[in-house]
């Protein structure tokens, strides 16, 4: 995925799910050889993600990103999240 993808794609979920005065939350996560994921976490739970070809691009996106803040997996962040049941089930159905 090209950078200004990359950027588009960021843009839209902040456009979506962000609000003036609260940062969305971006987790970077390396994935090997397949680059990297940018984890978007809205200020209205709502969750998203970002393919890039690496690390150093997803955090340079990130960086580069309006209404975004990197983040780690940390309390704050994943109490942020809102996880419905729909996804709940559809989650436990793939560890059994």
């Amino acid at each position: 995925m090209s950078d200004q993808t990359t950027q588009k794609r960021i843009a839209e979920f902040v456009k979506a799910h962000g609000k003036p005065d609260t940062a969305v939350r971006a987790v970077v996560e390396p994935i090997g050889r397949a680059g990297a994921r940018i984890v978007l976490v809205g200020a209205d739970g709502a969750m998203g993600d970002v393919m890039t070809a690496d690390v150093e691009s997803a955090v340079k996106a990130v960086e580069a990103a309006a209404g975004v803040e990197q983040a780690e997996w940390d309390r704050e962040t994943t109490g942020a999240t809102k996880i419905g049941s729909a996804h709940r089930r559809k989650m436990a159905k793939m560890q059994s």
